[in-house]
Order: C-alpha cells, then structure tokens, then sequence
C-alpha cells in the first residue's frame, strides 16, 4: 500500500499518521539488546531441572521463592512469608496468591510438590535433598518436613537453579522443554532461543507480583530484551560503542578504562562473585604428585596479575571462595599465594630438575603439560601470564584455546591437566560442585575424589543444624581442598555493567547481588 493509500485506511479507522508513527517509535523505544557474561555463554537450555549452567534469561523467565538483596540479605518473592521450626526441622512457606505461569496454569502449593519432585531426579537434587517431603497445607501454603536441619535453605530457594517450572509443559514438552518452548511465572517470556547466539524475550503483561525489592511491581518496563551471546569480549564492546547493543551484562576489567573514555557510556560496579582460577587435574601425570600440584599453585603470582592483567581493581584470590564469605576465613596456612622457592624445592624434590633451556626434565622426559583456556581476550590475556609464571619454576605449558561455549564440553573428557577459568558463584557449596566425588569430568574439573574430603563434604552438606555449624564445617573442608592443591586461586574482579546511557535509565539503588529480574525490573529505556 503507498503512503496516500495509508493515510486514507488510517483517516477512516480514526488514527493519524503521526499517531502511528509515534506509537512505532514508542514500541521501538521500549526495545533493548543486552550481551550476556561470558561466563554465561552456551547455556544450551532455559531448563534449571536439567542444567550446570543457566545465563541471566533463566531469572527472566521464571521467578523463585525468595530474592536476594545486595547485602545477602533473603525477602519475599513467590513466598510472602516463611516459619523455621525451632529444631530446624521443618519450614511453613506461605505463597503469594494470584500468580499465573505464561501458559495460563495456576501457581499454588501443588505445584510446589510437583515441582520439587521433579527436581529430585536433576543435578542439581543436592539443592533440595533435605527435604523430606512436602505438605499441603492448604492451596497456598506448603510445609517442608526436614530429613535434617537445612541452614542454606532460603539461599537455595533464591538460586536461577531452584526457578519455579510449570510441570505440566515439563512432563508434555520433555526435552524440548526450555530450547523450544519454556514456561514459568517471570516478568519475561520465551520468544525464541538460539543456542549459543541469541535469545528473544519479551514482556509478561499479566505480571504483577515481582519481589519488593524492585519499585515497579510490573509488567517489565522493557517491552521486548534480545540477549546475545557474544564470547568476545572486544567484539562486544564494540558493539556497545557502536550502539549495536544497549549494555554489556560483563565487562573485563581491562577494558573498563576503554568504556569510561565514552562519553555516552556508563559503568556500574557491583561486588565480585567470581573467582578466576587454575583447575589442576589430580588423576593426570605429573599432577597426582601433590608435590608438583602444590609447586604450580605456588608459581601463579596473584599480586602480579591484578597489576599488571586487570590494572589493580579486584582483589588476589588466596582461596577457592569469594572473601566476602565467612568459609573463606580460613587458618593462614591453608591460604595457596606465590612462592617461588617453594616451587622450586618442591619439584627439585619430586626429581624435576631444571635443563639449559630453563625447561625441567626427569628420567629424560620434559616437564610439558597442557594449558587449557577460552576464547575471549580476557582469559588468552591471563593465560599467557600463568603460562610465563609456570614457565619461571620450570614447568613448560602449551596453551589450548577452546570457543567458550564449547569448553565445558571439552572438560568432561577429563583429558586437560591445567586449565584456566571462573565461577561465579556467592555461597560455600560451590566447593562441593567444583570438587564433588561424583561430578568427575564438569564441574569437577580437577577430577578430585578424595575420601576425606568426601567425609567433609557430607558432613558441611548435611551435618549442620544451623548456620554457625554450616560454616564451621565449610572452613573444614575448605581448608582440607586448599592443602591438597587441586586448584590455584587467582584473582576476585568486581562485576562491572557497562550500558548506554543515552537509551538506558537504571535504578538509583541496585538491590540485588547482580544485574538480573530485580533490576531489569526497574529499568527504563529512553524515547
């Protein structure tokens, strides 16, 4: 149709031109394009039931229990309001009424027990093992008998992992449930999934029952978000310099400097839930000498690093957990930081001696082993120095670079001996993911499994009846993972968002431990 013929189907309806072209802007205006973390790249599924590794769009689709402040701090959500029994022996939740999945089906206390039955066969079940069974109390209330104390149940309920799912779409769509189609009660909903590429989301007009964390209780104020995955760090900047995407769920330290010269970007820096680190292969010679594990731990120099990789923002990593963690208050002793002469005995003492080429050698066989990374300019960056630190005590590496989507897949050969990566995560039981007897291959990357640790484990797991007794019982086995040497802390950034401030309002006050449903709540975008 042209232009004239246009105007008059518009004049006969009531509508002006001008009217449309406003409302086409103003649909326009409420379109943003984030870039996911790189960390989160290659989630293949919007299934929390069957996934190890979920990205921001799984805390858009689905909402939980309970939401977690900045400060940790645990407040309503799905549940207005929960009672720990005295002996920690069961849990009243009291659900918010009203609330209805994208596909029309009630939320209620029997989807409470549908729904954590399902989960009990996942992954992640360790999440909820303690749960004995669910009660029904009445249509909105649900009662959680204990097989034992639970301390870390409310974190558990605020985790994308434990996202309430519809199970009837679960049952009908079975693999397929979270690439094709995916149905739970958040702000957003599944327009389409490219794995690996992109994800279309688009606003939950029903919504209204977002945490009281967020000002706006909804709908979204973001009609329709597109997620792409972008493993390349300098690519993505680019692309928010260009204004080919609105913010950058993840910004590099090395690159902060490059975004706060742009006039029309803004930065904002949350406290750090990662920890990059070097996973060690325990089962792969030489590393099942604990001997040359400890001696390449104690070659990684942290202090260095923060200087020179990421320019003296963030913090060393002296242990496997976040320091704002109580469990990673652990003995001195147990603390894994730069030793250079240490190293030196060490691998003097398991027979490594060192040949003219600075290379050591033993029995005639060079020590050379494999430098697992991926492909994203800040990781190469950082391998690159590790390799040069390993290098110095004699310990020559050839570096690897895998795409970062496809890495995990690579770690479940469990052929790799060094490697390095991250986790973001901000509770102690990532120790018991990383370095469980029964995830050999991903997550367990350095393929630990050892009897004492298992011992420690369980009791930090289960043998805890309240808090205090949680952590104490996390340091132990902290503590114990640390002098065994299957790993090398490196270093704690700080979580930096970059975004256009020209098309981007975000909230004054950021009440969550991440950018994610809270805060995209509250976000605006500019006419």
């Amino acid at each position: 149709m042209n232009s004239l013929g246009l105007r008059r189907t518009l004049a006969a309806a009531g509508i002006s031109l001008a009217a449309l072209l406003a409302g086409q802007g103003m649909a326009q205006a409420q379109e943003a394009t984030f870039v996911i973390a790189t960390n989160e790249v290659g989630a293949p599924t919007y299934n929390p039931i069957k996934a190890s590794n979920l990205n921001i769009g799984t805390t858009l689709i689905f909402d939980r229990l309970v939401s977690q402040d900045a400060d940790l701090s645990f407040h309503p959500w799905l549940a207005e309001s929960w009672e720990e029994a005295p002996d920690g022996m069961s849990w009243t939740f009291h659900l918010k009424k009203g609330v209805k999945f994208h596909n029309g089906e009630p939320f209620n206390a029997e989807t409470i027990v549908k729904w954590l039955d399902l989960f009990k066969a996942s992954e992640n079940a360790y999440m909820t093992k303690a749960i004995d069974k669910v009660e029904v109390v009445d249509d909105l209330t649900v009662k959680f008998v204990m097989s034992h104390p639970e301390p870390n149940l409310l974190y558990n309920f605020s985790s994308s992992y434990l996202s309430v799912i519809e199970p009837k779409s679960f049952a009908a769509l079975g693999d397929n449930y979270g690439v094709t189609e995916v149905y739970g009660t958040g702000p957003f909903k599944l327009e389409s999934f490219t794995v690996g590429q992109e994800t279309v989301l688009v606003r939950n007009e029903d919504y209204a029952w977002a945490s009281p964390l967020a000002k706006n209780r909804g709908p979204a104020k973001i009609a329709k978000l597109t997620l792409r995955e972008i493993a390349e760090d300098s690519t993505a900047f680019l692309e928010l310099k260009s204004g080919g995407v609105d913010m950058l769920l993840g910004v590099p330290t090395d690159f902060l400097g490059e975004v706060k010269a742009q006039e029309n970007l803004a930065v904002v820096t949350l406290p750090g839930t990662d920890v990059a680190y070097m996973p060690i292969n325990v089962t792969k010679e030489p590393f099942t000498d604990i001997r040359v594990r400890e001696a390449a731990a104690k070659a990684i120099n942290q202090k260095e690093i923060l200087e020179s990789v990421y320019g003296g923002v963030g913090e060393v990593a002296n242990t496997f957990l976040i320091s704002a963690l109580p469990e990673s208050h652990v003995d001195a002793k147990y603390k894994i930081a730069y030793d250079p002469d240490r190293s030196n005995a060490l691998l003097d003492e398991a027979g490594w001696k060192k040949g003219a080429d600075g290379v050591r050698a033993k029995d005639g066989k060079p020590l050379k082993v494999s430098l697992w990374t991926q492909s994203d300019t800040s990781f190469r960056r950082l391998t690159e120095v590790v390799q040069a630190e390993l290098k110095a005590v004699g310990i020559d590496s050839d570096i690897t670079t895998f795409d970062s989507s496809a890495i995990r897949d690579q770690y479940k050969s469990g052929t790799q001996q060094l490697a390095v990566r991250s986790y973001d995560w901000d509770n102690a039981d990532i120790i018991d993911w990383f370095f469980g007897g029964d995830r050999l291959g991903y997550p367990n990357i350095s393929m630990f499994n050892d009897p004492k640790a298992e011992t420690l484990r369980t009791a930090a797991l289960s043998g805890s009846k309240n808090m205090e007794e949680r952590v104490k019982n996390f340091k132990a086995y902290h503590e114990y993972v640390l002098s065994q040497f299957p790993m090398a802390p490196i270093y704690q950034p700080v979580a930096s968002v970059s975004y256009n401030k020209d098309r981007l309002v975000l909230p004054a006050e950021i009440h969550a431990p991440s950018v994610g449903a809270t805060v995209i709540m509250d976000m605006e975008v500019k006419e």
